[in-house]
Order: structure tokens, then sequence, then C-alpha cells
């Protein structure tokens, strides 16, 4: 009876065992990437601590990454279940020795490492699971899979495809798979600066000065600085953009050394950094980059507002990356590399019929001076800027002899009278007369042609071409300024032209390019897109200016 009893206990207790030890119901629907949930658990929960530190310090996780910095020293090394080797030689912690990684100079496949396919201008997403999470490139193929572990895509990648050789794109640590060491040899320390450009800060202070071209793989000759930029469906305004940003010396600088932004949040940041580092790179394996992490970012900063696919003018794009980037960028005290550089101060005096000033929410911002008469509203305030409009003459209706339209030229200085303090600009929403008077000058001057113009049923273009100088812009000239505050300091006035871009063609169908200036050379050439080429002074000011940036000498 007793046998009997106890045997049915025991089914009892295998049935219970089942139960607990038997998988979890099916779900209601089929996820392809559920079996490949626990395929990166496997690889070590330090690699997961590894990417929280590393994603900490460059996004400047705030306290939790602080708190990791603090308390990873013996974890500095983790990756997957890879580096828990120590480097330094001191004894790991118990249940890391069996995991440690082993490190070797040599491998037989490095021969089989191919650096015409790698292109790291993309963003690092696995191409098998879209994961950006631990992702590795296939420096035979180019490709980029997730993990390193038994299970991940990667190893199987290196098992079906024969390819060995892989490196990780955070940690820049290249590996052996499916053999698991890690490869320790200086002959890949290009790829790694191809990857992750960096720059030395005396580096950075030389740039100006080298004349040196640079040679891709292709046998391309390039020079740093002027590369040409991919074109990713209408995406020449963002280009010429940038490679206008590209010659302002103070900002190109500050972002060339990540060091100066290292702690902020902003994906914005972090990816027109690299983009910088990537123009300015000496060791590229081709000559042109291609900005699609960038444009990613924008897209997702703006809200869509800037995407690939959809034109967009430059001048909308330019206010919108610079107010950006101030905000992510600025200190405690309000300032940042972007107002050192663009912000200006003007006096505007506004002028309003006293019913009209409702329209107006509650008055002018800043204002210092405010009167009524004749019914006539005055006021007069201050406002930052970092770029100023100017208005193009209306062109003439009438057509000359053989039938064409005259298309008219203005000089600049003419259309800066905007800013001299007596000339009238009228506005429509609200109906009022404006007055500006340039009161402090930027260190880089920005100047905007305004060429397009709405209506309700069209886009429409002035084609008035402005003449301009390309060195030795003297606004004293032309606008009154104020004495310098200091009684020692020069008043300086006087511009050099660095970036112009130019539209050309019918409003909605055109296409933009850029004219910049090499200054270690003092040459001038022409960027669209891809294309770059010389060019000679002379024809940078043929062009329908449309924006340009001007250096205040020094």
């Amino acid at each position: 009876m007793e046998n009997n009893m106890d045997g049915e206990r025991d089914v009892k207790r295998q049935k219970i065992l089942e139960k607990s030890t038997s998988p979890p119901p099916p779900l209601g629907f089929q996820n392809p990437l559920l079996p490949l949930a626990n395929a990166y658990d496997d690889d070590d929960e330090d690699e997961d601590f590894e990417r929280m530190t590393l994603s900490g310090r460059r996004a400047g996780g705030g306290q939790n990454a602080a708190r990791v910095e603090q308390n990873s020293e013996d974890d500095e090394h983790a990756d997957d279940e890879d580096d828990s080797d120590d480097p330094s030689g001191q004894e790991l912690p118990q249940g890391k020795q069996n995991r440690q990684i082993e490190v070797r100079r040599d491998c037989p496949y490095l021969d089989t490492v191919n650096r015409q396919v790698l292109d790291f201008d993309f963003e690092k997403f696995c191409s098998v699971s879209l994961s950006n999470l631990n992702v590795y490139a296939c420096l035979v193929c180019g490709k980029y899979y997730q993990g390193r572990g038994k299970k991940s895509h990667a190893y199987t990648h290196s098992l079906e495809a024969g390819h060995h050789v892989y490196i990780n794109l955070l940690t820049e640590k290249v590996y052996c798979l499916p053999d698991g060491y890690e490869i320790n040899d200086p002959s890949l320390d290009d790829i790694r600066h191809v990857l992750n450009p960096r720059f030395t800060r005396e580096q950075v202070e030389q740039l100006d000065r080298n004349k040196q071209w640079s040679r891709a793989l292709d046998g391309s000759d390039y020079l740093p600085g002027m590369v040409g930029l991919n074109n990713i469906q209408l995406t020449d305004f963002v280009n010429v953009t940038i490679q206008s940003l590209m010659r302002v010396t103070p900002l190109r600088n500050f972002f060339l050394i990540p060091e100066n932004y290292q702690h902020r949040k902003s994906s914005l940041v972090h990816r027109f950094g690299e983009l910088t580092r990537k123009i300015w790179h000496a060791r590229n394996f081709k000559g042109q980059v291609s900005p699609h992490e960038f444009l990613q970012a924008v897209m997702k900063a703006s809200k869509k507002r800037f995407r690939i696919g959809m034109q967009s003018e430059p001048v909308e794009f330019l206010s919108w990356l610079l107010n950006t980037l101030h905000n992510d960028l600025k200190t405690r005290k309000g300032g940042s590399i972007i107002h050192k550089c663009f912000q200006g101060e003007l006096e505007v005096v506004k002028e309003s019929h006293n019913r009209a000033r409702g329209d107006d929410q509650n008055g002018a911002p800043n204002s210092t001076e405010s009167r009524t008469e004749n019914n006539v509203v005055t006021e007069a305030y201050r406002m930052p800027f970092l770029m100023l409009g100017l208005d193009l003459p209306e062109p003439p209706l009438f057509k000359d002899v053989m039938e064409k339209n005259i298309i008219p030229q203005v000089p600049l200085f003419n259309i800066l009278k905007k800013f001299d303090g007596e000339t009238i600009t009228t506005t429509v929403r609200p109906p009022a007369r404006m007055r500006y008077r340039v009161t402090t000058l930027p260190p880089y001057l920005i100047l905007h042609m305004r060429r397009f113009t709405r209506n309700n049923f069209f886009r429409e273009k002035n084609p008035t071409l402005v003449n301009f100088p390309v060195k030795n812009l003297e606004l004293k000239d032309y606008i009154p300024l104020p004495a310098p505050n200091k009684e020692n300091e020069k008043l300086r006035s006087k511009y050099d032209l660095i970036a112009n871009i130019v539209h050309d063609g019918k409003p909605d169908e055109g296409f933009y390019r850029a004219f910049v200036q090499r200054k270690s050379e003092e040459l001038w050439y022409e960027i669209q897109d891809l294309h770059v080429s010389e060019t000679l002074p002379q024809m940078v000011a043929l062009s329908e200016a449309y924006m340009q940036i001007y250096e205040q000498q020094q």
C-alpha cells in the first residue's frame, strides 16, 4: 500500500516539474526576431555594461553614466562574452577568468580584409535584425551584423560565407570569427581612423596651412575639407549649407574635437561632428562622403520638416540648424559656439497705427522706448540676429529688342542700405514701417538674398544679379556703425567672402551649388554635390548669389 502511495507521489512530482520547466505557450502572432532575443544575452551582460558606459560617455548620459564610469575600472574592458581580459595583468574577479578573450597579434585571415568595400557613412544597423545594438562590420564584404556570440548573425555569417574578420563599430575592437579571439594588429589602425576620424589639437591648428592632397584607395586625389557630398534624393540644399559652414574656422575646429561636446545628449550635435571630421579627414578610403547619418538625425530633430526626397531652401535649413545646434550646445550662461561665430545685434524702430498694435502680440520684444504721436505708435528695441535678409529690387517687365528679358544688376551696397537706420521697410502683417540699424557686427556675417516669393498659385524667382566684392567688403562706408566700446579697440568692419551659395534654373526645378575658399592657398572651388573643381574668383561674382558667409578681418 505504501509503495503505491509513493509511486503516486513520484508521478505527481514529475508532472509538477514538467509544468515548471515547460516552455511558455506560443504567442498569437509570429515575430521573426523572437528566436533571436536570447542570442545576444549569451554574449554576456558585460557587453551591455560597456555599451551603456560608452553611450553614456558619448551622449553625456547624466548621473547614470557618471555612476557607471566611477564603478567600472575592472569592467571597462568588458564586451560581449569577450573583453573580460585585463590588459594590466591584474587578477580578474571570480567568474570572469573563464571568459577571458585571447588577444593575438597575427591572424591568418588579415589578407582577406577588403578596404575597397568598407563604407562607414551609413547608419550602424544590422543588415538582418535591423538593430543598432552591438553591431559589427564584416571587414571582408562590408556588411553589418549584430552580436558575436554563437547564436549571433555575425557568427552565422562567418560560417556561411567564410568571412572571418569583424570590427565592433562602437569599441573599434577587431575579432576573428568563429574562433572568437581578438586581433591586435597595427595594420588595422587605418580602418579605425576611417570609422572614427580623430584629430589632435595641433593638427586642427595646422589645417588652414596644409596644402597637401590626399589619395583615396581607388587612386583618386582629394583635398581634405574639399570633398564632395552625395546627393541623396534632393538633398543639395543640405550639401551646400554644410560645405559653407565648413569654412567657418572656429565652428569647424570646435566640432573636430569631440571632447568639446561629448556630454551633449543631442544626436544632431554628434552626427554633425562626425560629418565634420569625415570631411576634413586626410586618410579616407574614398574622396567623397555621404551625409546619410547626419540626414537621419536632421529628419528626427526637425520632425521631418527637412527630409530626404523633399527639396527645401538652404536659408530655411541653415536658420533651423544654427538655432537647434545653439539650443543643444548652450551653456548655463546661454552662450554657444554658434552665437560666438554668427550672432550680431540690430536696433529696430517700428512705426504702426495705434489700432494695429493689438495685432502685434503685446508689442516688440526688449522694447526700450515707445511713444505715440498722431495716432502712430513708435517703438525702438534691440534684437539679435544670426543672418541678415536683403531685399532685391523688382525685375523689369519689359524685354529688349531681342525679345529677351533684361536681367538687372544691383550693387550689394544698395541693398545693404536696408540696415542704415534710415531706409524704411514696410511690412504687411501687421502693417508697419520698419527701420533697421546694425549695432553689433558678428565675426562671421551671413547675408541672404530673398530671391523666391510665393503667392497663392506658384513660386517666383527674382533673377537680379548682385554685384559684390570677394575681398575687403567695408561696411562702415555704407551703413553707420557704432564706435567700439573700448577706447583702444579698433572698429572691425571689413569682411572677406569665404562661401557663396547660388541657385541655377527655375524656382521649382533648379539646383544649388556653392563656391568656397580654401584658406591654405586662397583658391576658390566650385562644389556641386560630388563635383569639386577649382575656379577663378571672378566667376564667383558672376552667379546668382543666394546666400553668403563673410569673415571679419582681424
